[in-house]
């Protein structure tokens, strides 16, 4: 471990927060002597004081320990790159548009990769007026059901949660950039509680 760039990086996480090493210290509970020798490198916090410097500051342990924060690239956030992740503990639903380390229950996620639909996860889809009119032909129990559809275009994202024994259909309005076809890049993802993410 570097002392001098956790030192660094303690010191500009304080001034991003505006906070002076005593308004840290006394959160901390130590002397803000211990935060200025800190961040002239001189030392470095003691592992049980990782997690609340964590929570201080929003970053993760490993962050601190390495002593420098990776920053994405900017991106322009087109939602054709959308992705999924749930949470194998809570089954929390997340997506993003970027690069980002994403973490649930202590765990780091993994997006999902999403399938072309088999014979047993199809989708009928039917248009009706300004709508799709979709509904699953799949089991809807506690044990599996259909959780969510999402209806992904370029620039607009339409979700829907799904509950076990509800009726796994929806009606949704057609966006006028996203007609589900492959020129215009339109898609609906949808995820079975026990075999993942599909798409067309």
């Amino acid at each position: 471990m570097d002392y001098n760039k956790v030192g660094a990086l303690i010191k500009s996480l304080r001034n991003e927060k505006q906070m002076t090493q005593k308004q840290i210290a006394i959160q901390m509970n130590i002397s803000d002597k211990t935060i200025s020798k800190w961040e002239r490198g001189l030392g470095c916090p003691d592992v049980s004081l990782l997690s609340e410097l964590s929570n201080i500051f929003g970053i993760n342990i490993q962050q601190i320990l390495d002593g420098k924060i990776d920053k994405n690239e900017k991106n322009s956030g087109n939602l054709k790159r959308i992705k999924f992740y749930i949470c194998p503990c809570c089954e929390n639903i997340i997506n993003n548009t970027g690069s980002a380390d994403i973490y649930c229950c202590g765990r780091k996620l993994i997006p999902l990769e999403a399938k072309i639909p088999d014979h047993d996860h199809d989708v009928k889809v039917e248009e009706e007026d300004n709508e799709y009119y979709i509904t699953f032909n799949h089991e809807m129990s506690k044990l599996h059901y259909i959780s969510f559809l999402a209806y992904v275009t370029g620039d607009c994202y339409l979700f829907y949660k799904f509950y076990p024994e509800q009726a796994a259909t929806v009606r949704i309005p057609k966006l006028a950039t996203g007609k589900l076809n492959k020129r215009t890049g339109a898609k609906l993802y949808y995820y079975c509680s026990n075999h993942g993410l599909w798409v067309i």
